[in-house]
């Protein structure tokens, strides 16, 4: 099955590197490893991931509708690791209901740990053309007559690159002045501070903003996203671990994953941080959450515990 994919990777001997280039629209056939002969023009790439993402017609208005999801991976990814973490999340959502197009943003993190710092540089650098060239672009959809949602996943790191681009995109009048917004915005295992998440805090107002709504996938035990971690020295509490703090927006939500992860993973060498996308329930919750069919409190993977707190069941 063919992939869709964002690439803002530089090429080096033929291949996709771990530095900043030209941004790409991939069509990537099969079980291939993304190749920069698998680029494509950018409006070939867009009516293509609009039909993958079509659902039939609206029976009350006749617009075209439909489903697209982004996929933001997270730091020490190489391109052929994001292409296969693309490929397992596509196929699981589609087997949990996601009837839409997936697509993924694979921005220039390299495949060492201890390139963190290198990572979160170039995640920074290239974080406007996750707007610029794929979410306001496939946004721009609904001035064709169509009624189309776009959501975004992000995991780890690039809950940082997702947050820095909403922010850097409020500040560039041209994208600024655009309708574009995402319906679902979920955070899984977020590499960005707790306290950022506030509803008045600055670096967070356009990432509120240009959302419907907000899901925090949480992990007490992620030991990625530990403090003591060389890596993250000086760093405040992740989201990813703490959650959100309580001054946080009223759409935005905090699901708990941790009495699951203990419950099916505690004697695994999982780290916390990567059993996400393997997980059938969280899958399932998170297929829910972008068909918002239900409100966020009686999705039926979660649970409230006696202090209102959801939790992935």
């Amino acid at each position: 099955m063919t992939e869709f994919i964002v690439t803002a990777r530089n090429v080096r001997g033929g291949a996709f590197g771990a530095e900043p280039g030209p941004t790409r629209f991939l069509r990537v056939p099969g079980n291939r490893k993304p190749k920069p002969d698998h680029a494509i023009g950018r409006k070939v790439w867009v009516d293509a991931v609009m039909a993958a993402g079509h659902r039939g017609q609206d029976a009350h208005t006749g617009e075209d509708c439909g489903d697209i999801a982004v996929l933001v991976h997270g730091y020490n990814t190489s391109p052929g690791a994001a292409a296969q973490r693309h490929r397992k999340f596509r196929k699981a959502m589609h087997e949990s209901g996601f009837e839409g197009a997936v697509v993924s943003f694979d921005w220039p993190s390299d495949d060492r740990a201890i390139n963190y710092l290198e990572d979160r540089r170039d995640a920074k650098l290239t974080a406007l053309r996750l707007v610029d060239d794929c979410i306001s672009l496939l946004a721009a959809t609904q001035f064709r007559g169509c009624r189309y949602n776009v959501h975004v996943i992000a995991h780890s790191m690039g809950g940082y690159v997702v947050r820095e681009a909403f922010d850097d995109a409020d500040d560039r009048p041209a994208i600024a002045a655009s309708n574009w917004t995402v319906s679902q915005l979920c955070l899984v295992g977020a590499d960005i501070s707790s306290s950022s998440m506030s509803a008045n805090d600055a670096r967070t107002r356009s990432l509120y903003r240009h959302c419907t709504r907000l899901t925090n996938y949480q992990n007490p035990y992620d030991r990625a996203l530990k403090l003591s971690d060389v890596k993250r020295a000086g760093v405040a509490p992740r989201v990813g671990r703490r959650g959100l703090p309580g001054d946080h927006a009223d759409k935005a939500v905090n699901v708990n994953c941790g009495r699951h992860f203990r419950k099916h993973y505690r004697d695994s060498d999982d780290n916390g941080h990567s059993w996400y996308f393997a997980d059938r329930v969280f899958i399932a919750d998170l297929a829910a959450t972008l068909s918002g069919d239900t409100d966020r409190r009686v999705v039926a993977r979660r649970r409230i515990d006696e202090r209102g707190e959801l939790h992935l069941a």
